[in-house]
């Protein structure tokens, strides 16, 4: 049972991984080449609209949320 979690574990965090590779790329492209680069979508203004729900209008609750999301994932890898 353990082999199985441990698999599980390791799925997901290769899946997080890729996910967050793929979001540096889109904001590196998007910076580079202009909005809509890779994903034929806004990256930034996704993840701005992302930020500014967690955390209302003004956004600064909704990014010490995503620091700390981030720090968790950091602490993990």
């Amino acid at each position: 049972m353990e082999k199985i979690t441990e698999k599980i574990t390791d799925v997901i965090k290769t899946i997080s991984e890729l996910g967050i590779g793929l979001v540096a790329l889109g904001i590196v492209a998007e910076i580079i080449f202009g909005q809509g680069a890779i994903f034929g979508a806004s990256v930034v203004s996704n993840l701005s609209a992302i930020v500014g729900s967690i955390g209302g209008e003004n956004g600064f609750v909704g990014l010490i949320a995503l620091l700390i999301i981030l720090g968790l994932l950091r602490k993990r890898a």
